[in-house]
């Protein structure tokens, strides 16, 4: 196993242990996107300044479908950006990290999001103002595709390719669940690449859980002058069997006999779950 395998497999277990110590999680969600969100963070693809959270010139991050927060917040904390201590009091009492992302929990999180649909237009906006001021930095979103039925998505949408902002870079989570259903069974025809064309996008799909793959698109150069929609082909709930592609685990705690495989297949000792 490569180096970034054992630490994304450390991470799904932190998130678990985390999540299920706070009562409440949503490990599926977490897991399909771990992968974008750790190569943005830990393989050097984000422009940041460790000890400047709000450096002018930093690229920024939303993680628009907030309720994978706890994913977003484990890559914080494999980076130094917040602490352990940190991490671990989500929804405890006297806790500082709750269900999503929210501004005034860390320096480093740069939109408080939960509700669907907001993250690209706030994208859209940063994007916007770094135009404005001849910054060079980028603004990367992640959407989850049940997300994608929110009007606001395809009215920033709609507008990004308007206003040729190249400076921004949205990943669809493309794992084909939303909730309780499959995204195919609730909207009708799911195919994003058609969509995102008809709407002026310079489109790339990826492996959505091969590090390799995802670092390479990300450094590709974008001559077209367009915003980039990358489809992220993942799986929902990825690395624990169970959850792989179930629609039922969007949002539920394992009981006794479930808990068994995660501690399993995540390498969970009894004496951890304490």
């Amino acid at each position: 196993m490569d180096n970034d395998k054992i630490i994304l497999k450390r991470l799904r277990k932190q998130i678990f242990l985390t999540g299920y110590k706070g009562g409440l999680a949503h490990f599926a969600s977490c897991y399909s996107c771990l992968e974008i969100i750790y190569t943005l963070y830990c393989k050097g693809i984000l422009r940041i300044d460790k000890k400047n959270p709000k450096w002018k010139e930093r690229d920024r991050f939303i993680l628009s479908k907030g309720h994978a927060g706890l994913a977003l917040y484990a890559v914080l904390t494999e980076q130094g950006l917040i602490s352990k201590e940190r991490f671990e009091s989500y929804l405890q009492s006297e806790n500082c990290i709750g269900g999503e992302p929210c501004m005034r929990d860390s320096e480093w999180i740069e939109a408080t999001t939960g509700s669907l649909g907001h993250g690209l237009s706030m994208g859209l906006g940063m994007a916007i103002a770094n135009k404005t001021d001849n910054r060079n930095a980028k603004v990367y979103v992640i959407l989850g595709d049940g997300e994608c039925e929110e009007g606001t998505v395809w009215e920033a949408a709609m507008s990004a390719s308007a206003l040729k902002l190249d400076n921004l870079i949205v990943i669809l989570d493309c794992n084909r669940i939303q909730k309780m259903d499959f995204v195919n069974r609730t909207i009708g025809s799911d195919n994003w690449r058609q969509k995102m064309e008809a709407f002026g996008w310079l489109v790339k799909e990826v492996d959505g859980h091969d590090v390799n793959k995802l670092y390479d698109l990300f450094l590709e150069k974008n001559d077209s002058g367009l915003p980039l929609f990358i489809i992220a082909h993942t799986t929902k709930g990825n690395g624990v069997s169970i959850m792989e592609n179930m629609p039922n685990w969007h949002f539920k705690l394992p009981n006794k006999k479930e808990l068994k495989i995660f501690q399993t297949e995540l390498d969970i000792d009894s004496s951890e779950m304490e």
